[in-house]
């Protein structure tokens, strides 16, 4: 049985989204233990007249929550009794949980999650990797969006080394096309520490690197993973996300303009409904937070069930197929022969 922790409050749509998409993951999962945390009676208040399997589900009771405008630091150590330290702290002390999902504060998490949880064998800071959807009907995933904004070459080819893998384990990409993002495609594009880091890459064993990639090339399907620094990467996506976003809504608002648009769009309303499907972030998860001791996925802030049903089985994917121990596997090889190439 691989035990799940599930913070339930700090999203928008908490706690019910993420009771409800902890039980459709019970349901559909039979190798699946959830911990829900947060305050008792409001939970059990929601799970009342909902059928579900309770020899897999037990409660923490933790009443406090760590909201987004708190500073990290503080509200790690001070709110203790917080709905997503008490899955933190799950994580820490008892080795028959595996990970944890959240959708509340990413800095507060980020932070216990270094501090508190740890990191895998020879990782210098973990990061983020969302998936996003390819126009070819594939995904990309983008390692760093957010955990780190100052980095070095060393990173980044970590960050290829833990987005491959992760590819590889969840998502069953035999061998991931890595790309590094930059300016240009040209191997001499870029600042000094891009430069340094296409040479790392192109050199990583379990590495796929195909070079550089320009932002406008994210979602051509042309690669399955993109690294790159977090600043970088939260804007990348978020601008990916918005773009999507607001052509959805002013071809909404075009179609309404017009009776022959709107007869036009009658009947296409299949296309429409599975357009907006394919670019509604909720059916991808969350980021995993990839390097830690631990499985850690932060949900979107808005996360629906849906959305938290999937954070959930990327747990149980990583879980279920060793990513931890595969990844340290690889970086120890590479220290190795980081070692045998400096001797």
């Amino acid at each position: 049985m691989i035990r799940i922790a599930v913070d339930c409050f700090g999203g928008d749509r908490s706690p019910q989204a993420n009771i409800d998409g902890s039980l459709s993951a019970l349901e559909k999962n039979k190798d699946l233990f959830v911990i829900l945390t947060g305050d008792e009676a409001i939970i059990k208040e929601n799970l009342s007249g909902k059928s579900y399997d309770s020899s897999r589900l037990e409660i923490v009771h933790a009443p406090a929550i760590i909201t987004p405008d708190e500073k990290p630091t503080d509200a790690i150590r001070l709110k203790r009794d917080s709905s997503m330290m008490a899955a933190v702290n799950l994580l820490r002390k008892d080795d028959t949980v595996s990970g944890m999902v959240s959708t509340g504060s990413t800095g507060a998490l980020v932070t216990a999650a270094v501090l508190r949880i740890g990191r895998l064998r020879n990782v210098i800071r973990p990061s983020f990797c969302p998936i996003l959807p390819t126009m070819a009907g594939g995904i990309v995933g983008v390692c760093d969006s957010g955990a780190n904004v100052d980095i070095t070459p060393e990173q980044l080819q970590q960050y290829a080394v833990f987005g491959s893998i992760y590819l590889k384990t969840v998502y069953n990409i035999e061998n991931p096309r890595v790309a590094m993002l930059n300016i240009g495609t040209e191997a001499g594009k870029g600042d000094e520490l891009r430069k340094q880091a296409y040479s790392l890459l192109g050199n990583t064993p379990g590495v796929n690197f195909v070079g550089n990639m320009e932002s406008r090339d994210l979602l051509t399907g042309n690669y399955d993973l993109v690294v790159c620094d977090g600043f970088s990467g939260n804007v990348l996506v978020k601008t990916t996300e918005g773009t999507a976003i607001e052509l959805l809504k002013k071809l909404k608002k075009e179609i309404y303009s017009k009776t022959i648009y709107k007869v036009g769009a009658g009947l296409m309303k299949g296309l429409f409904t599975n357009l907006k499907e394919f670019m509604n972030y909720q059916n991808y998860g969350g980021s995993v937070l990839l390097g830690t001791s631990k499985v850690v996925v932060k949900g979107h802030g808005s996360s629906n069930a849906t959305a938290v049903e999937k954070c959930i089985e990327q747990a149980l994917g990583m879980e279920r197929n060793a990513f931890a121990e595969k990844t340290e596997s690889l970086l120890d090889r590479i220290a190795e022969n980081k070692e045998t190439t400096n001797g």
